[in-house]
């Protein structure tokens, strides 16, 4: 069994599949830093200074921030932080497309080229099928 469980973990699939969780965490982490850090402000600041990351609903109760709410475990909706969320998500989702489109283009490409020309064996193949054809 263990011998079995080796040879499946050791499969180009699933090694690939591994180092492309791993990526793509890394990748997701590097998303949220560039939408909570670079993208969000400014278009906070074009809105009046909004920080989205602090927009919420009150449930009940009355709290200025988020971390006050939660502190004092009032049920709130932080829909800023969902709608940073939603961005992370679209940023992530075109990349994707992005790398999708891209490596359909290469296969496309290795579709399209010319088949290798024949070797000797296969032309005297042809040749006999189609003598053996004629009679």
């Amino acid at each position: 069994m263990l011998k079995e469980f080796k040879e499946f973990a050791m499969r180009g699939n699933v090694i690939d599949l591994a180092i492309g969780v791993i990526i793509g965490a890394a990748f997701g982490k590097i998303v949220t830093s560039l939408v909570n850090d670079v993208i969000m402000p400014p278009i906070g600041l074009l809105l009046g200074s909004v920080d989205f990351s602090n927009l919420f609903v009150n449930l009940h109760g009355d709290y200025a921030t988020v971390a006050a709410a939660e502190a004092a475990g009032a049920p709130i909706v932080k829909y800023g932080i969902f709608i940073n969320n939603v961005i992370d998500f679209l940023i992530v989702a075109f990349v994707i497309f992005l790398m999708v489109r891209a490596i359909n283009k290469l296969k496309k490409k290795q579709d399209a080229a010319p088949p290798p020309p024949p070797t000797t064996t296969e032309k005297l193949l042809t040749e006999i099928r189609d003598h053996l054809k004629a009679r």
